[in-house]
């Protein structure tokens, strides 16, 4: 999942596309039955499972600066999408072999 706000997708979207988001943020969201509210303890689970099994590891990694534009296109959590590229690339025989 990728998050922007108005600002950055702003030089990106048509003026009716913007007054569309515009009304959809001043909507109050609609809680029922399949999504209900949540309260604070409920969110500080959430939290707490996350990082109860979070296994991954910090690394330091080098990248071309048009990779790193790249991958930044996409949005806060754009190093989470490059661990996920990654793992993907790695078990790719395939493109294993090409990188090496």
């Amino acid at each position: 999942m990728v998050k922007m706000n108005l600002n950055e997708l702003n030089g990106e979207l048509s003026a009716e596309e913007l007054r569309e988001l515009e009304a959809a943020e001043a909507k109050a969201p609609v809680f029922d039955d399949d999504s209900p509210a949540l309260t604070v303890e409920q969110l500080m689970q959430f939290k707490r499972m996350n990082r109860e099994n979070r296994t991954k590891q910090t690394i330091s990694l080098r990248v071309s600066p048009t990779t790193l534009k790249k991958a930044k296109r996409y949005g806060k959590g754009y190093t989470s999408f490059l661990s996920r590229l990654l793992d993907i690339a790695i078990n790719d025989e395939e493109m294993v072999r090409k990188c090496i």
